[in-house]
């Protein structure tokens, strides 16, 4: 087999392959400092291309910020933790209603759809039953695009890299904002309801991470909506906080797992954790399941229409608890090891797949309209015309329900067959994902499937679910994953038969924490969430085994999908881990400049010249003579803080060094961080040509504690620093004082592999690499001599 690494697969790659994370190089400086320190980054975010800045979880710790601290009394400080409860309860509620209304409304919707269409049937009247299904899908496809594509293009997708990025310090413009909650919701009924494999789990994680978003937010100064209470938890730190407690909610709304929602944020999502997130998460969580629960009594009782009669919120799955004995464990290792494989596949070709749509999605918003169209009417086809090549099969004598199924949600499609008769392919077809889903790991079903008919629906949901990924509409990933592997599971059961003492509801239950294993890379959360999904504990040690092997065999051949799709998308998402060149590097080889800093007592002329000119979002501040003895560096400002100062106009006529008292006209709120992608600009700032000529005392409201690297440190420590600490900003200083006081900055960018390989192409033919297996060279291997060993760090 070849072996080829990471840094050998991106030396050449094709226009198609380029990453999308840009940076702007300027050939007028001298080769080390060849690239500014804070460059133009940009990113792929929903259907266009925009700069991207990053968040600063670091506090402030400036004499203002001090001042406004010591200020509050302890009710003020009561205020704000309970309020830190109260808004987690508010996301809660809020996301448990969003995930209730949601499956209302796609079983409702889908289920008039394919009640129509199976009353046509019963007519022999199969023309038009196909054409109600496929132009009610088309219909509702034709909506979720116009909307996403119009309205906002950040909908589009599953979310889950972007509150993935956001989590890492990532600040895309418009992810967040209230446009893209109410589209992301409506545009993803829409799509589930349209039959595509998508699902709405993803969506789920994206809507309930911008409730929680905007619940921080406290209102909008500019509509004169705000709430001053809430005012302190407008800064990076609480709002990512927030975000993480609202993304496991929407895992515990999609799935009704509590735990497993917790788990997901801190295994799949979250960068940085501490102890009292985890019981805010958990509490967040609580109130879901509880709300789901409450609102599900109620349906049940039969007030919510064709909701409560087929795919419930919980799947309330039981698998038969049969003990399985050491013979049955060699059937379940290959199970799990094909999984991986297969997970490696589809992530392998659904990165193909979306640089082939992110090239139409450049034509323009019709196109991207017409490409989730034709998706629609692919679906369609197959899922109308499959089901023919299906036997018929008599109705089981035990059956517990009704069999055919006629008029609602089942087991038994009657479709074209016979009275007495089913259909078990249109059973999985002609049903939402929860009922296929449902359908394939309840228990006593061993015989209602023929292996034909789980062939084709997996190798039709494996296909499905990679090119319906990409359109320009709300979709998630984690529920079509479930079923093609639930699919998989079976089809492994049931060809061993009567050679395994496990059921085949069991091995579909298996076959999908493979394929997630394999895909995700998720393990302790996917475990969790698929013991919440069957109720069953007796799973636990096979599901284990499954998602270790299955993950571990796919990260033979590539990463994650969600990693995978962030680095389409140009996120610069640093890694747990460091490149283990960066152990060869020191932080000097990657600082670049020029670096722009300015004197403690600073003209605002010159603020004025460094801030039009430049991008830089922090700058350090030195002391000079006569206010030192020496060049000393007594911390940064932020660029913020200084267009806050500009357009407060807090000069001084001479340059004389002040305190905090002298700035009465400011207030904390001043400086409290907007919105994501929302800032004051340079351009609504006037000032004339006296008030340029004089003075700001930069001191109040510099860090004078920001964090610091010795020039020399690896540049592999210096990102464990960066990342655990959740910083934007890490000076760095000299080894000997006889230098200036400052070397430079390190910020996000200068980790980036893009910047780090192009500053030293040296690196490509490094031995320091991680290893990768090329699927696309699997067949030369047999032809091929054996491969050379690779060193490996």
């Amino acid at each position: 087999m070849e072996v080829k690494t990471d840094d050998e697969e991106e030396k050449s790659p094709s226009s198609m392959e380029q990453p999308l994370l840009l940076g702007h190089y300027h050939n007028q400086f001298p080769p080390r400092l060849r690239s500014s320190n804070v460059t133009s980054q940009v990113a792929l975010v929903g259907a266009k291309v925009c700069p991207i800045e990053s968040l600063d979880y670091e506090i402030t710790e400036n004499d203002f910020f001090k001042q406004d601290w010591r200020s509050r009394g302890s009710f003020q400080i009561f205020q704000y933790i309970c309020m830190k409860w109260i808004l987690c309860f508010l996301i809660g509620i809020s996301v448990g209603l969003v995930g209730f209304f949601n499956n209302l409304a796609v079983e409702n919707i889908a289920g008039i759809k394919f009640v129509i269409t199976s009353n046509l049937m019963l007519a022999r009247n199969f023309g038009m039953a196909f054409t109600v299904f496929a132009l009610s899908n088309l219909v509702l496809t034709l909506f979720s695009s116009v909307i996403t594509a119009f309205f906002a293009p950040a909908a589009a997708g599953s979310g889950i890299p972007e509150v993935k990025a956001f989590l890492n310090g990532v600040d895309a413009p418009g992810i967040f904002s209230p446009k893209t909650l109410v589209i992301k919701i409506i545009g993803s009924i829409a799509a589930v309801s349209a039959s595509l494999q998508v699902g709405k789990a993803g969506p789920m994680v994206h809507t309930g991470a911008s409730i929680a978003a905007l619940l921080g937010q406290g209102g909008s100064k500019k509509y004169g909506m705000t709430w001053k209470w809430l005012r302190v938890f407008k800064n990076d730190r609480d709002r990512r906080d927030l975000v993480t407690c609202g993304s496991a909610a929407g895992i515990a709304a999609a799935f009704r797992a509590p735990v497993g929602g917790v788990l997901f944020a801190l295994e799949g999502l979250a960068s940085w954790w501490k102890s009292s997130l985890l019981w805010r998460t958990f509490f967040t969580t609580t109130v879901v399941a509880i709300v789901l629960r409450a609102l599900i009594d109620v349906c049940n009782s039969g007030h919510c229409g064709l909701f409560g009669k087929g795919g419930l919120i919980m799947f309330d799955v039981t698998s038969a608890s049969t003990a399985y004995h050491i013979a049955d464990v060699p059937p379940v290792l290959i199970l799990a090891v094909i999984g991986g494989l297969l997970g490696s596949l589809y992530n392998y070709l659904l990165d193909k797949v979306l640089r082939v749509y992110n090239v139409i999605n450049e034509k323009g918003a019709a196109y991207k309209i017409l490409l989730a169209c034709a998706i629609s009417i692919i679906t369609s086809c197959l899922l109308f015309g499959l089901p023919w090549f299906a036997p018929c099969r008599p109705c089981p004598a035990d059956s517990f329900e009704a069999c055919p199924t006629i008029g609602r949600s089942g087991n038994y499609k009657k479709y074209q067959c016979p009275p007495g008769h089913y259909n078990d392919l249109a059973s999985l077809f002609f049903n939402t994902n929860d009922d296929a889903i449902k359908n394939l790991f309840s228990k006593g079903t061993d015989t209602e499937f023929y292996l034909l008919s789980i062939l084709i629906f997996f190798v039709t949901c494996f296909f499905l679910s990679v090119i319906s990924y990409g359109i320009v509409a709300p979709s998630g990933l984690f529920v079509p994953v479930i079923v093609t592997g639930a699919s998989y599971g079976r089809f492994v059961g049931i060809l061993l038969g009567s050679r395994s003492n496990l059921n085949h509801g069991l091995f579909a239950v298996l076959g999908s924490a493979s394929l997630l294993g394999g895909s995700m890379r998720i393990t302790v959360s996917t475990c969790v969430i698929l013991l919440e999904l069957t109720n069953n504990l007796l799973l636990l040690p096979l599901i284990m085994l499954v998602l270790l092997i299955s993950k571990a065999v796919a990260d033979g051949f590539n990463g994650n999908i969600y990693d995978m799709i962030m680095k389409l998308k140009g996120f610069p998402y640093l890694e747990a881990h460091a490149e283990p060149y960066m152990r060869q590097l020191t932080v000097s080889d990657v600082v670049t400049g020029p670096l722009q800093f300015f004197n403690g007592i600073e003209k605002v002329r010159n603020i004025v010249d460094v801030l039009n000119t430049t991008r830089h979002n922090g700058f350090p501040v030195i002391d000079e003579p006569p206010i030192s003895m020496t060049p000393v560096l007594y911390g940064l400002v932020l660029r913020q803080y200084l267009i806050v100062l500009l357009k407060k106009k807090a000069f001084l006529s001479s340059p004389v060094p002040t305190g905090i008292h002298a700035f009465g006209q400011l207030c904390a709120d001043d400086f409290a961080k907007r919105g994501s992608g929302k800032c004051d600009l340079m351009e609504n700032i006037e000032l004339t040509e006296e008030e340029l000529e004089m003075f700001i005392d930069l001191h109040p409201f510099t860090n004078s504690s920001p964090y610091t690297v010795v020039e020399t440190m690896s540049l592999a420590k210096a990102l464990m620093i960066f990342r655990e600490a959740g910083l934007r900003h890490l000076l760095v200083i000299p080894k000997t004082f006889s230098q200036s006081p400052i070397v430079g900055i390190l910020t996000r960018h200068d980790f980036m592999p893009e910047h780090i390989l192009g500053l030293h192409p040296l690196l490509y033919k490094s031995k320091w690499k991680r290893l990768r297996f090329r699927v696309s060279n699997l067949y030369k291997d047999f032809r091929s001599s054996p491969v050379n060993g690779v060193d490996l760090a």
